[in-house]
């Protein structure tokens, strides 16, 4: 099978992006603008596993201690008589309790994709977080951008700043932090793509008062996605609804340096700790040429040794990819190790109350990563098809999110006692995966809110973050930030 007349639609793709920017950047970041695929040999280590939602499970309910206010139906639900009696005002707890919020609604926002936090040198902690799940919603508020938040008294968070640069205005789900070298970057993004303005912000001095390194259109970069390399070096942009994920040279952040597009289908990215696995969720549109029965939604899996090796003209090798039915459009995987083997953790979004039900998450064994392996589902009850019927008339049920995923993600890479999802309406979900075979649900806040006394919904869909040593996780839906802390010895020491 020849590439070729895939390399013209993609080629054709990038020229437009080009076009629609202007060629803008410095000489700098667009001495390259190539497009690199593999021989499609590599098709060969395809996995498609014999897999439906219609035959998972949903993991075991948690069991709530003193302080909880339980859910009343199913496990996730929030019940359309609730709704009318008042009790889901009231909000839904297990094993968790509410440490601050930072309202930010009066920003004309309409909610938060990533929550980001960070410690400079000097001990200050701080939190980010984008202002708009749907820009440019609030485009011209007074804090429109990504907010900065003095963390300092965990009870009394105090938003001192507002990154206005044009990719923390709209970054759709970009908002990324590397923690060893302290820098927050973001492109250029909306649901669909934008042209790749990339910002860069450097916190390690001052996390309050973060420092803007470069803000640069570079020509054959598209937004919606990103990812990083641990080392902080390499900058990966997803574009979703265009077929590129392109790869950026970050190490001088003055001075960021395209090095290479490929055509992919991408939305999130993670990479492995070495800097050569990039494991990337696809929405299986896929332009560029395999045999129709090798594309479909799931998980790719791919070496990128030449990117990070910084070898002329880099190109990514498909290692394999794992698809599997009745999911909804794949969303991130995040990578961790347990007992010597590596897994992802997946989410998918979208899905509502129809068949085959809504997003949930999984985990996937990639120790061999020319053969993931599907090894347990991480589902509530309101995601399982069997109970479709009893949630349909939920407020909000049948819209995007409804109770669908969006963001999971693990307390760290090494030995993780604990994952947390956000999850739509269903709110934010803790769950156990010391045994990845086997997770279970530990807890879930989804927090009180005078919205549903109107049959108003808030949703959740950020990334959580996790604060080891203080048992808490930090998160964001449609109206707040949030510090929630577990409870009652909810989270596994080891």
């Amino acid at each position: 099978m020849e590439f070729k007349p895939y390399l013209k639609t993609v080629s054709a793709l990038v020229l437009c992006n080009i076009f629609l920017t202007g060629c803008g950047g410095s000489s700098a970041t667009n001495d390259q603008r190539t497009i690199n695929v593999e021989p499609d040999a590599t098709y060969t280590s395809q996995v498609v596993q014999p897999y439906s939602v219609a035959t998972s499970t949903s993991v075991p309910r948690a069991i709530c201690g003193a302080g909880s206010e339980p859910e009343t139906g199913l496990q996730g639900q929030l019940p359309s008589e609730d709704y009318d009696s008042g009790r889901a005002a009231r909000g839904y707890t297990c094993n968790t309790e509410l440490i601050s919020q930072l309202n930010y609604e009066y920003m004309g926002s309409s909610g938060s994709f990533n929550v980001m936090r960070y410690v400079d040198t000097k001990g200050h902690e701080c939190a980010y977080f984008d202002t708009s799940n749907l820009s440019p919603i609030n485009l011209f508020g007074d804090t429109a951008g990504v907010a900065v938040v003095d963390m300092s008294d965990l009870a009394n968070p105090v938003l001192v700043d507002s990154l206005k640069t044009p990719a923390m205005l709209s970054p759709h789900e970009s908002l990324i932090l590397n923690e060893k070298r302290g820098l927050l970057i973001a492109v250029l993004g909306n649901p669909a793509t934008y042209p790749g303005i990339i910002d860069i912000y450097d916190l390690s001095e001052d996390c309050r008062e973060p420092k803007l390194r470069s803000s640069q259109l570079i020509a054959g970069v598209l937004g919606h996605e990103s990812g990083i390399s641990p080392d902080g070096n390499t900058f990966y942009t997803a574009s979703a609804l265009a077929p590129t994920v392109s790869a950026v040279d970050i190490k001088n952040p003055d001075e960021p340096k395209f090095l290479s597009v490929f055509p992919l289908n991408g939305h999130g990215i993670s990479i492995s700790d070495d800097g050569n696995t990039a494991y990337v969720t696809s929405l299986g549109i896929v332009p560029y040429g395999p045999p129709p029965e090798l594309t479909g939604k799931g998980v790719e899996i791919f070496d990128v040794s030449e990117v990070q090796a910084r070898l002329a003209n880099p190109m990514m090798h498909r290692i394999s990819n794992i698809v599997w039915d009745g999911n909804g459009a794949p969303q991130y995987a995040a990578p961790f190790r347990n007992r010597g083997r590596w897994y992802l953790f997946e989410t998918d979004e979208f899905g509502a109350a129809s068949s085959p039900g809504p997003g949930s998450a999984r985990i996937i064994d990639v120790t061999d990563n020319t053969a993931p392996e599907i090894i347990a589902d991480v589902r509530l009850e309101v995601h399982q098809e069997e109970h479709l019927t009893a949630i349909e008339n939920d407020p909000d049920a049948a819209s995007t999110p409804g109770y669908s995923a969006h963001y999971c993600d693990v307390e760290r890479k090494e030995s993780p006692t604990i994952a947390a999802c956000s999850m739509g309406i269903s709110g934010l979900r803790v769950f156990d995966i010391r045994n990845p075979y086997r997770p279970r649900e530990i807890a879930y806040f989804n927090p009180p809110s005078d919205l549903r006394e109107n049959r108003e919904t808030i949703s959740t869909i950020s990334r959580p973050i996790f604060v080891r040593e203080r048992k808490e996780i930090w998160y964001a839906d449609s109206a707040n930030f949030y510090v929630v802390r577990l409870t009652n010895n909810a989270w596994p020491e080891q």
